[in-house]
Formats: C-alpha cells, structure tokens, sequence
C-alpha cells in the first residue's frame, strides 16, 4: 500500500449488494458471534444487563452534548457516511454524532438503535478517503452486533472495580474480562475490513492507521518505515519484549495500530479483499444457513495459524520447546518399546 496524491480524481465504488457481515468479519471474531447467537436466551440476558447501562440516557446524553449530522449539520461528514452506506449496501443508516476530542476516534453504541460517535479530532485530521474508512469500520460494528457485546464488557469492567475487595470475585471477573478483550481485539480487525471494504482505497486505510498513531501531519512520516515498525513490533527483541506486549495487549480493547496496518495488509495480500470486490462474497439472505461448527473451526484454524507463523519471540520458544519436549517424549517411548521388546526376546531364549 502506498500513499496517493491528495489531488487523486474520484473514483467508483462497488456496491456490494447484499453483503453479509460474515464477508469481514476476522474468523476469531464471526466463531465468537456466531456461538453467541446460538445461545439459547442469551439475548435475553444481554438485554437484562443492557437495561442497567440505560441505552436512552446515553443518546440523550449525545443529543445534549454533541453534534448529530444531517444534511444540514456537518454536510461533508453526512455525504461520505451515505457514501459508506451505499457502498456497504445498509438501506436504514444509524444515526451519527460528532463528539468534542482533539483524537481521532470512533465508536458503536446501542443495541435496539445503534448509532455512532465520532470525534472533531476524525473530522479535521481526516481527508474524505481516510473520513469514509473510518465511518465505514463503525457502520461495520454496527453491522456485526459489536456495539453491544462491547456494553457488556464496560459492566463488567463496572462491577470488577466494584468487587475488587473480592480476591476470588475479581480473580474469575479479570479473567472474562481478558478474553471479551481478546474476542473485541479481532472485532477491530473486522472493522479495519469493513471500513477498507467501504472507501475501497487500501491506501486510505494505512494512512487512517498513521494518523492514529501520529496525529495527522503525513508530511512527516513515511510509509515504508511505518510498515518497517509493523514488522519489528511483530517480531522484533527477544522474549522479554514478547512478556512486555501481554502486559500492553491483555487488558486493552485496541489493536495497536502498526499491528492493525499489519494485519490488514495481510488481508488484501491473502486476496480476499479483490474477491469480495469481484463480487464473491456471503450474502444476509444466507446468514441463516451459517455453520456454527465452520465458523468455530475456522476461528481454531486462524489461532492456530497465528502461532504457526509469527515471528513473536516468546511463541517461538514456546513453540520449539513443545517441539522439543514432543522429540523428548517419542524418544522415551521409542526407548521403552525398545527395552520391552529386548526383554521379551531374552525371555524367549531362555
């Protein structure tokens, strides 16, 4: 990916009719969702819990405070959050705020009426291309059913800091807690994918990812070298630096930025991303039908995947010491069957 000229003439989007949210969503991310739906009742305990965080007052609380877009309050950002629509084929679009913060930012919130949130910061740092991806990743949140299991994981952050006198409450709570991280983690690659899918300019996406990182001057960053640290952070230092990334990443709900460039550019290499704009891709009338064994399979295979080819230093001890401690106990075994085999002969000859 590389950074166009800001004069690029304006090009045409696909429209990816029908598109499912299952088209962007990461495997770890649709194998969460998916066994999620399948619970029985689960949505009923979700809404139960749902009505404590009292979705109403938190729109009213944007409707006092912020700025909510139409064609007559932030016209641009209104244009292009159509555009990202369109282009995601989603009819019914959630209503929007722009939000006061000097940082780029966006966020789903809600679960009967969704709407998103984004921040002064995102509307004059970002130019159009870089604007629509990141309106594109928040329609996809909302598309996925993110915002509301995000709701859940801030009560339960609520309720470990109010029982944190618990040594045993706390303990369980901090441990679900790290695993919704992990599970909304994949969700933010899923929204780097549904943002991408919706400007449908690689470039914009790496240049959304710098900006967070760096503010929004690109004169003085460049992108080979952004990409550059990507690599280094994936693979760089020693075990040590690895122990230091758990303690950055456990208990965070973001991705860090050079790590979602990484991520994405993996995406388009893999070709998934020129497959879904050629026009393959799974459809909403078809959700329905949707495995959850496959998916909960394929969520395994990207894990497993992950470990098999990172260049972590901590994973690849771990993963040549398993190796290691595999030879260890074939050899024991091997020299056992040996031995047993050495004694049953001299039996027999005597």
């Amino acid at each position: 990916m590389t950074i166009e000229d800001d004069n690029r003439p304006a090009r045409q989007r696909v429209a990816l009719t029908g598109i499912s949210s299952r088209a962007w969503e990461h495997p770890a991310d649709r194998g969460a969702l998916t066994a999620l739906r399948e619970l029985r009742g689960f949505d009923d305990v979700v809404r139960g819990l749902f009505g404590m965080w009292n979705e109403r007052g938190f729109r009213l609380s944007y409707l006092a405070g912020a700025i909510r877009v139409d064609h007559r309050q932030y016209p641009r950002v209104h244009g292009l959050f159509a555009e990202a629509a369109d282009a995601l084929d989603v009819a019914e679009r959630p209503e929007l705020f722009v939000s006061q913060s000097p940082i780029i930012s966006g966020k789903a919130i809600g679960m009967d009426r969704p709407f998103i949130v984004i921040s002064t910061g995102s509307v004059d740092k970002l130019d159009d291309e870089e604007l629509r991806t990141l309106l594109g990743r928040e329609i996809g949140h909302v598309r996925s059913g993110h915002a509301v299991y995000q709701t859940i994981m801030t009560i339960l952050t609520r309720w470990v800091t109010n029982i944190s006198w618990v040594p045993v409450g706390v303990i369980a709570m901090r441990a679900i807690i790290a695993a919704m991280y992990e599970w909304w983690r994949k969700a933010e690659l899923s929204a780097d994918r549904a943002g991408l899918l919706a400007a449908q300019d690689p470039a914009a996406s790496l240049r959304l990812f710098m900006k967070m990182a760096g503010g929004g001057d690109l004169s003085q960053i460049d992108t080979v070298a952004f990409l550059e640290q990507a690599a280094e952070y994936e693979g760089g230092g020693d075990i040590r630096d690895s122990i230091h990334k758990i303690g950055m990443t456990a208990f965070s709900d973001q991705p860090v930025p050079v790590a979602r460039a990484s991520e994405l550019q993996k995406w388009v290499d893999s070709g998934e991303y020129a497959r879904i704009l050629g026009g393959d891709y799974p459809r909403r009338d078809d959700d329905r039908d949707a495995s959850v064994t496959a998916d909960i399979k394929d969520a395994a295979a990207s894990y497993r995947d992950t470990i098999r080819d990172t260049p972590d230093p901590l994973v690849t001890f771990a993963r040549k010491a398993a190796g290691g401690a595999a030879d260890l106990v074939g050899s024991a075994a091997r020299g056992a069957r040996d031995w047993a085999r050495g004694r049953g002969d001299n039996n027999g000859s005597n």
